[in-house]
């Protein structure tokens, strides 16, 4: 029996496979359809840099990435072009040991390719069970050109879970650090800072992945080359550098490697591309007494509220009136605000 080829959805000048085809400007997806274009992305920006890269993904379905391999599969045409495959995990271990796996390549010697960045994905469960994989592999390392992005499906509704499911504590809990993205835009942009990072750091990165940005759809910019990433460069090394390596060293010298020089290359990371940002500060740079911090989705919501208490977010610009800010709205709610004096040091 005869298939006939799929034609693409085509609107004027624009069509819907246009989110994988094209290589840069603006398209239109989902935070689904965001983490199957990064790789091919990250593929982008190795050959943009010189290097022959490979791309691997493995993982386990399940709420809010219930529909992850569905669209990995649906984009298979354009995975390929871009020398990444895609490979469902048994279960989630597995899927974890074997993106391990990736970050070996080049250990033995007579690897065709500089190197092979991966993904896991699974949802809060997974990231319980998987505990054990991630805390070995992470303090393993990732390689030069490798770098791995665990995607974590927080569950807060239990919807395919029989508890609910946060995985920021276990990513954590094994030393792992954690981005979380609050638009689609950020599926991309924290994505590709996610494989940078965990290049330069040699640690795995943990991505938080919630079902309001994944089930959210929204038009975004993949030039590959929009973002200037800045790799830091006075930090101290050990010798042989953070990545993984072969032999390995003793387990005890693994940790000792992760918590004194892996981590603190974390910190510069994040420091030198403002990773973490102050969206409201004094103007007069003095330190502050009073703050509210909030990463992801939460950011969102946290600054809707803002504005929902009748505070002009664009006028605030000092400790000061964000406390006045906030006693006036919470004073027209009959709440009040209360603050702890600051202890002296």
């Amino acid at each position: 029996m005869n298939v006939a080829t799929p034609v693409p959805l085509v609107f004027g000048d624009y069509a819907l496979e246009d989110r994988y085809r094209l290589d840069r400007g603006r398209v239109y997806m989902t935070g689904i359809q965001a983490l199957v274009r990064l790789p091919m992305m990250q593929r982008q920006r190795d050959l943009a840099a010189g290097l022959n890269t490979g791309g691997f993904i493995s993982g386990y379905r399940g709420s809010p990435l219930g529909m992850y391999d569905n669209a990995l599969w649906g984009a298979k045409r354009y995975l390929k072009e871009n020398n990444i495959h895609f490979q469902p995990g048994i279960n989630e271990d597995l899927a974890a040991t074997a993106v391990w796996g990736s970050q070996q390549v080049n250990a033995l010697g007579g690897a065709r390719y500089d190197g092979v960045f991966a993904m896991w994905y699974g949802k809060g469960p997974g990231v319980d069970r998987t505990g054990d994989a991630f805390r070995h592999a992470n303090q393993a390392g990732s390689a030069l050109h490798g770098g791995v992005l665990a995607i974590g499906g927080d569950d807060h509704g239990a919807k395919s879970s029989t508890v609910a499911a946060q995985t920021d504590h276990i990513f954590i809990a094994v030393s792992m650090p954690v981005l979380a993205p609050a638009t689609v835009q950020d599926y991309l942009d924290l994505g590709l800072h996610g494989f940078a990072l965990s290049r330069f750091s040699g640690c795995w990165v943990g991505f938080k992945a919630v079902t309001d940005t994944l089930e959210t759809a929204g038009i975004v910019d993949v030039s590959a080359e929009r973002l200037n990433i800045v790799l830091p460069h006075d930090i101290p090394m050990p010798p042989g550098g953070l990545n993984s390596r072969w032999p390995e060293e003793p387990f005890l010298k693994l940790e000792e490697r992760l918590v004194r020089w892996k981590l603190p290359a974390v910190r510069a990371y994040a420091r030198a591309n403002r990773l973490d940002r102050n969206a409201l500060g004094r103007a007069d740079g003095e330190p502050a007494r009073l703050g509210i911090v909030s990463s992801g989705k939460a950011y969102l919501d946290t600054m809707q509220a803002l504005v929902e208490l009748g505070i002009d977010v664009g006028e605030v610009n000092t400790t000061a009136t964000l406390r006045d800010a906030l006693e006036g709205a919470f004073r027209r709610t009959g709440v009040e605000l209360q603050t702890r004096p600051s202890s002296p040091r």
